[in-house]
C-alpha cells in the first residue's frame, strides 16, 4: 500500500488555545480516509494546515515519501492537494469552464485566454466524469450538487492526488449523494486519496476505508471502518459511552393546537393536511423538493396561501408576515443557519435577543441589564459553550451556534417551534444535546415540528411523522409504525393527476 500523505506530530497554537497537539494522519493511494471528531476537535485546523491556509508550529508532513513544507495554498496545490470546502469556493457568474481553469487559464500566443480551448478541454473532463453539463453554462445556473461535481473536476484538472471533502453531502438529496459516492469510488480507482469529513455516521459505512478520530485537538486513534461499530466511533469521539443518544419520552397531551387542512401555496405546496398536539414532536419527512419546508414557511407567513385552512388554538389564522406568526407564539429555525439565521459579525448576546428587542425598551430607555440577564439565562438553559455573551457568534462551533438560534426563537415563541433540519452540520455530542433540549421543551408543553432528512432522527425523536411527496401529504405514521421502509414508501409515492393539480390558482 503506497502512502500518499503522512502527517506526524503536527502542532498548531493560537493565542490561549492549543488547536492541534501532536496530531497524526496517514492517507494511502486509492483510500477514503474519514476524519471524525466533535466541532472544535481540530479537524478544520488540521485540514487548513494541509491546505496551506495555516502554517504548522511543529511536526512533519510527507507527500509521496518526501518531506514537504507547506506554507501557502499555492504550495499545497503544487504538492497535489485540493480542498473542497463545505461552502463552495467558486465564482457563480463565470462559466463552468472558466471555473475549472480559474488560476490555470489556457492562453494563446499573445497571452490572452483561449476560451474555446478551455471549453473544449473542460467539456472532455466533464464527460469523463459522466456529468451532463455544458462547459459554457454559467456556474450559478447549476444545482449545488452539480457545482460540487464541477469543483471535484477542477481539483482533478489541477492534478490533485489528495482531495479533502468537507461535509460534501450536507446540501444534497439522496440521489445526489449516490452520484457523489459513485464519483468518489471512481477517484479511488484512479489512485487518488480522499480525506472525508462528515457528521453523518451512516456515510462511513458506504465509502470509508479507515477512520481517524480527533478529540480536543489531539489524535485519539485510527481504525478500519469495517471493523468498528458506530457506537465505538462515538465513544472515541466523545471520550465516553454516549448513553441515551436519542432522548425521547411521551409528552403528548390531548389538546390539538394546530389544524391544517388542504393547504396550498399554488407552487411547491399542493395539498397538505395534518394536526399537532400540545407537547408533541411532529416529524416531517420527504425527499428534497417534496415541499416540507415550503409548507411550514407558508403557515409561518413567509408565502401567500392560495387554498386551505389553518386553525391555531381553535381560531382560523392566515399570517401575512412572520411577525404576525411570532406574535401568536410561533417560531421557525431555518435550515440554513449561516445564511438565514446568523449575524456572524455580532455577539452571542446580539444574536440571542435581536428578535425581542422591544421587550427591553421602556419609556425610551433600553434595559441593558435585563437583556444581559435573559441572555445568560438562555445560555445556561441551552447549555451553550461560550467564552462570554459578548463573544462573536462566528467563533462558536456549529452546535453552539444552533443552540443560540433556538434560544432566540424560544424567547420569541412559547407555543410552537418549527425546527428545519435542526442538527444539520453539528457534531454527534451537540446532536444529543439538541435532542435533550427538544424533549425537555416538549415536556413543558411546547409543540415542536421537526423537518429532517435523517430518518433515524425522525424515527427516534418523533411522536408521529407526516410524510410528503410532490407537495402533498401522503400519509401520517404513528410512533409504533415508524420505520425507514414505510417512510420511504410514502415519500416516493407518485400522486395522481387530480392531486397534483389540486390547489393551483385558476
Amino acid at each position: 500500500m503506497s502512502i500518499l500523505l503522512r502527517m506526524k506530530d503536527v502542532c498548531k497554537e493560537f493565542p490561549g488555545v492549543k488547536a492541534l497537539e501532536d496530531v497524526q494522519l496517514e492517507v494511502a493511494e486509492g483510500e477514503v480516509h474519514a476524519l471524525l471528531g466533535e466541532n472544535g476537535a481540530g479537524k478544520s485546523t488540521l485540514i487548513k494546515v494541509l491546505g496551506g491556509i495555516y502554517i504548522k508550529d511543529k511536526g512533519q508532513i510527507w507527500i509521496n515519501g518526501r518531506e514537504a513544507e507547506i506554507r501557502t495554498v499555492e504550495d499545497a496545490r503544487k504538492y497535489g492537494i485540493s480542498i473542497i470546502h463545505q461552502e463552495l469556493m467558486m465564482v457563480p457568474h463565470l462559466s463552468v469552464a472558466e471555473n475549472i481553469f480559474l488560476g490555470q487559464e489556457k492562453t494563446g500566443s499573445l497571452g490572452t485566454v483561449h476560451l474555446r480551448r478551455q471549453e473544449k478541454e473542460a467539456q472532455k473532463l466533464l464527460d469523463d466524469f459522466g456529468l451532463d453539463v455544458s462547459a459554457d453554462t454559467l456556474l450559478g445556473a447549476l444545482t449545488i450538487a452539480q457545482q460540487q461535481m464541477v469543483e471535484i473536476v477542477r481539483a482533478v484538472s489541477f492534478g490533485a492526488r489528495i482531495i479533502v471533502m468537507d461535509e460534501p453531502t450536507s446540501s444534497l438529496s439522496n440521489k445526489e449523494v449516490d452520484k457523489l459516492f459513485d464519483t468518489v469510488r471512481n477517484l479511488k480507482k484512479q489512485g487518488i486519496g480522499i480525506i472525508y469529513i462528515s457528521h453523518r455516521m451512516s456515510e462511513l459505512d458506504e465509502i470509508a476505508d479507515r477512520v481517524t478520530i480527533l478529540r480536543d485537538g489531539k489524535y485519539i486513534a485510527t481504525v478500519k471502518a469495517e471493523d468498528t461499530t458506530r457506537e465505538q466511533l462515538v465513544s472515541l469521539m466523545v471520550g465516553r459511552e454516549l448513553s441515551g443518544y436519542y432522548t425521547k419520552t411521551d409528552t403528548v397531551r390531548d389538546e390539538v393546537i394546530l389544524e391544517v387542512k388542504d393547504l396550498s401555496d399554488g407552487n411547491m405546496v399542493k395539498n397538505v393536511s395534518f394536526d399537532l398536539r400540545r407537547g408533541e414532536i411532529l416529524g416531517f419527512a420527504g425527499l428534497v423538493g417534496a415541499g416540507r419546508t415550503e409548507a411550514l414557511q407558508n403557515i409561518f407567513g413567509l408565502t401567500k396561501r392560495v387554498r386551505g385552512s389553518v386553525r391555531f388554538f381553535g381560531e382560523e389564522v392566515n399570517f401575512k408576515t412572520p411577525r404576525e406568526a411570532m406574535r401568536a407564539g410561533i417560531g421557525l429555525v431555518s435550515e440554513d443557519r449561516k445564511k438565514l439565521g446568523l449575524f456572524p459579525d455580532q455577539s452571542v448576546r446580539f444574536n440571542m435577543t435581536i428578535g425581542v428587542l422591544e421587550k427591553f425598551i421602556r419609556c425610551l430607555h433600553y434595559n441593558r441589564a435585563g437583556e444581559r440577564q435573559i441572555t445568560q439565562e438562555y445560555i445556561d438553559k441551552m447549555e451553550t459553550k461560550v467564552a462570554s455573551m459578548e463573544q462573536m457568534i462566528s467563533g462558536l462551533s456549529g452546535g453552539n451556534q444552533q443552540k443560540v438560534i433556538i434560544g432566540r426563537w424560544l424567547l420569541a415563541a412559547d407555543k410552537l417551534l418549527i425546527l428545519d433540519e435542526p442538527t444539520r452540520g453539528v457534531d454527534v455530542m451537540a446532536k444529543a444535546e439538541i435532542y435533550e433540549i427538544m424533549n425537555h421543551l416538549a415536556a413543558q408543553g411546547l409543540a415542536i415540528i421537526m423537518i429532517s432528512s435523517e430518518l433515524p432522527e425522525l424515527i427516534n425523536m418523533s411522536d408521529r411523522v407526516v410524510v410528503m411527496s410532490h407537495g402533498i401529504s401522503t400519509g401520517i405514521l404513528e410512533r409504533d409504525e415508524l420505520d425507514q421502509e414505510k417512510i420511504m414508501m410514502l415519500a416516493t409515492k407518485e400522486p395522481d393527476l387530480q392531486e397534483e393539480n389540486y390547489g393551483k390558482e385558476k
